[in-house]
């Protein structure tokens, strides 16, 4: 009994220690992290314009009005945000996939054991992850101004540069119109859904975004190029090895022996490029403030502009948070797709 005692106390004492030993961190958290998301939770309910206090009575509380008007309200602000939904989305679907395999096929070329000068090819490679995004930013401006590299080259075969990079349209709005597709068909301009078109939805990336996503795939795919490395070099290689005795090529190696292994780090992968392609703006702020006519318009950057330039505070927060569920949405959706499957 007393031996029972004695254990129970000491894991008591332990338990009182280990909170005291976790406080200050909890306290950090606290105060830094969630305290500000529940005051920009409670901006989002109100009618803020940025002058004095938003916790004090003259501040009008307006509830879920925030939300639905981006979602229900037929006006400039729903428009705005749905474009900026849709120009988001196709950023994401082409940097991430883009992201992804050029950061693996850069780390299985560095783990090969042949390669001479593994120690340059992995800092060349790592080189623009570590350099200031809006310094990179600035420099792909000037080279895609009006008088830049960019241009010129263009303008050596015949391209106009300028007109090229400001043209509003997306890609698959250009590609159908040099087939002979000048118009919407009627069942896609008449239709749509929350204050966009079909045709608007369908329009594709335009070429100002397609600029900003090679940009950001150049910069962001050595960093995941380090994490795949990293785990090509702890996988056993007794696997592989035993896959070449039984008579496997290379592809075959790499598919059924390399990949499975690499889906914890997959995994990781993508969820970092989710996140940080639905969360994009440095590179909006510095090469184009949402230009040309609204195609480079990202939900980041649309809360920067609504809450600091329209003093719309309330809207701004609200804009957000609907981005910070969907990015919740779509790592919870990918872990689902990459889950461990029972039987293979």
């Amino acid at each position: 009994m007393a031996d029972s005692m004695s254990a129970k106390g000491i894991r008591g004492n332990e338990r009182t220690a280990g909170w005291i030993f976790v406080a200050p961190a909890l306290i950090i958290l606290g105060l830094f992290f969630v305290l500000p998301i529940l005051m920009a939770l409670w901006v989002s309910l109100t009618g803020w314009n940025g002058q004095g206090s938003p916790f004090t009575s003259r501040v009008p509380f307006v509830g879920l009005h925030n939300y639905t008007a981006l979602f229900a309200t037929d006006d400039l602000a729903r428009q705005d945000f749905m474009t900026s939904i849709r120009n988001n989305a196709y950023y994401v679907l082409l940097v991430v996939p883009l992201q992804t395999v050029l950061a693996l096929g850069l780390a299985l070329v560095l783990n090969n054991r042949i390669l001479k000068g593994k120690s340059f090819f992995r800092t060349a490679f790592f080189f623009p992850s570590v350099t200031s995004s809006v310094a990179i930013s600035v420099v792909f401006l000037f080279m895609f101004a009006n008088g830049g590299a960019i241009n010129a080259l263009l303008s050596a075969v015949g391209i106009n540069g300028p007109q090229w990079f400001s043209d509003p349209r997306g890609l698959i709005h250009i590609a159908l119109d040099r087939v002979g597709v000048h118009n919407a068909p009627a069942a896609l301009a008449d239709h749509g859904v929350l204050g966009l078109t079909w045709w608007d939805w369908l329009s594709g990336p335009s070429v100002a975004m397609c600029a900003i996503i090679t940009l950001v795939v150049w910069t962001t795919s050595g960093t995941f190029m380090v994490m795949f490395l990293a785990a090509l070099q702890n996988l056993p290689i007794q696997l592989d090895e035993a896959g070449m005795v039984d008579g496997a090529n290379a592809w075959q190696r790499f598919w059924r022996i390399t990949l499975p292994q690499l889906r914890p780090t997959m995994f990781l992968v993508v969820t970092l490029g989710l996140i940080g392609t639905w969360q994009v703006f440095d590179q909006i702020y510095v090469m184009s403030q949402g230009n040309p006519a609204k195609t480079t318009l990202t939900p980041a950057f649309l809360s920067y502009r609504t809450a600091f330039r329209d003093f719309d505070y309330g809207s701004g927060a609200a804009i957000s948070f609907v981005l910070f569920l969907i990015i919740v949405l779509f790592t919870l959706l990918q872990r689902w797709l990459l889950r461990e499957r029972r039987g293979h």
